[in-house]
């Protein structure tokens, strides 16, 4: 499809205007509204993930030094949960739901029926390049949608893989990926979608959603933001240490949007805490990181150099008191702690994304809370440790974020029950679970009448007394309707 450059097919507008069409024309034959097919195509990723999970650990190892532990659980078994609650509960998930109705509408009844939306693009980021990609896919086919997924060229051995993969096990008809970077992806959004699920950055996301806008096509747009983590001087220290590391160094060697981004602390708490870190940093990656085994690589020198950039800042390099190491030949950087870093240095201001840890210092932890302020915007995560239930209450009621987890982080992520998703410039809409589906469908209003008992007062013409009846009736107070039938 597309012109010819070097004997390669070009993907451009052309090319994306006959792939939506080819999609666009199996989803209104209906092939994607079968509870059958739903099943048959969920299935498929089961059996795909089964019999490739070493070519997905290796691709993983390519694009990222992924940790094997981590690619298994944290992508893959993510992956397989996401499935069989999707083949579990999709059938109830799929039934009209039961809705009450008033007297205005009396004798009546009503449903919400979940419709597909139709066709819709799905665009990934690079840090956890098949999570990413597919648990959106998992809630679009349950809810019975033909899909386009477009994988991160950052992650190349990753995107090349999930291509082959998805072409040689799901329904090519139906469900298809386009690999490129951004010609590719400024065609696909030429087109019209009937929703594009996003996830990624800030700067790309307004582009995503100025392109939505010119066809009135719905977003989700899963982004980040500054994750504070907040930390009481009340608690088991080494517990909330190890936490603080797994949701930062070994998620992805804080590539990961939940991650924690920085920490506030109390002046009296902050070098115990730095101590704690210290200490547990060397018991889980050894006295010299940058050759563990379990902690992955920056994706690439871009992101490397911006890395360096924050923390070699004149203010905030000072300030190091744990790691700063780095290898630019493997783009390793150690897990890096920075104590009491200045509010309006670089590394504040924007999200880290990386092995850097930030501690904010503070003299009382209730001003914790403005500093979180003061950050802007609202991040996709907030973190508190403490075993104080005021400071509990007044972290649930202040802080506004996409999620909020106490005394723990990042496991948020992998209870289905709960929706993920930002808000504000962290994003928008959410997912997982049956918040997947629900992202996919239309929730059509339903409402069924007969024609017996027809009234005469909603007819014209109209009286004094058909007035306050229909008032009556839609105050919905029966000693109301009483009066206006008795004439008072």
């Amino acid at each position: 499809m597309g012109s010819q450059s070097e004997g390669k097919a070009v993907f451009d507008t052309e090319s994306a205007k006959e792939v939506v069409k080819e999609l666009r024309a199996s989803f209104v034959a209906g092939k994607t509204k079968s509870y059958e097919w739903r099943v048959s195509q969920l299935t498929a990723i089961l059996k795909m993930l089964e019999e490739n999970e070493q070519p997905i650990v290796s691709a993983l190892r390519d694009d990222l030094s992924k940790p094997e532990l981590e690619s298994s659980i944290f992508e893959i078994g993510m992956l397989r949960n996401s499935c069989r609650l999707a083949l579990k509960e999709m059938k109830h998930w799929m039934k009209p739901e039961k809705a009450k109705t008033s007297l205005t509408t009396f004798p009546s009844s009503a449903e919400i029926v979940s419709e597909p939306l139709g066709v819709v693009l799905v665009i990934s980021a690079w840090n956890y390049p098949f999570l990413l990609s597919l648990d959106p896919v998992v809630g679009a086919i349950a809810a019975g949608n033909a899909i386009l997924l477009k994988p991160s060229e950052i992650a190349p051995a990753s995107s090349s893989l999930l291509a082959k993969l998805v072409a040689d096990y799901m329904d090519g008809s139906c469900i298809k990926v386009v690999e490129g970077a951004v010609p590719e992806t400024s065609a696909l959004l030429e087109q019209k979608w009937d929703k594009i699920f996003y996830t990624g950055n800030g700067r790309i996301a307004r582009i995503v959603m100025t392109a939505a806008a010119k066809h009135l096509t719905p977003v989700v747009l899963e982004l980040g933001g500054k994750s504070p983590v907040i930390v009481d001087s009340d608690i088991h220290l080494k517990v909330a240490t190890r936490r603080i590391i797994a949701g930062k160094w070994a998620c992805n060697n804080g590539q990961a949007c939940i991650s924690p981004d920085y920490l506030i602390t109390t002046k009296d708490n902050a070098v115990k805490l730095v101590d704690s870190l210290k200490c547990e940093l060397e018991q889980f990656y050894g006295k010299n990181p940058l050759d563990s085994k379990d902690l992955s690589c920056i994706v690439n020198s871009n992101h490397f150099d911006r890395l360096l950039k924050l923390l070699d800042e004149d203010k905030v390099s000072s300030k190091i008191a744990h790691g700063g190491e780095r290898d630019e030949t493997n783009l390793k950087i150690a897990p890096t702690i920075l104590l009491d870093v200045p509010k309006n240095s670089l590394i504040m201001k924007e999200e880290i994304f990386g092995p850097l840890l930030p501690i904010v210092v503070v003299d009382k932890v209730e001003e914790s809370f403005d500093v979180i302020k003061s950050c802007g915007g609202k991040p996709l995560a907030a973190y508190l440790f403490t075993k104080n239930k005021k400071l509990t209450g007044k972290f649930v009621a202040e802080v506004s974020a996409g999620g909020l987890v106490v005394n723990d982080t990042t496991v948020h992520l992998a209870e289905h029950n709960l929706p993920f998703g930002g808000v504000g410039e962290s994003g928008m809409g959410s997912y997982h679970g049956k918040f997947s589906f629900d992202a996919f469908s239309h929730k059509k209003a339903v409402l069924y009448r007969g024609l017996g008992g027809d009234a005469s007062l909603r007819y014209p013409p109209y009286t004094p007394g058909k007035l306050r009846l229909l008032q009556a009736l839609l105050s919905g107070s029966i000693l109301r309707i009483i009066r206006a039938l008795l004439g008072w």
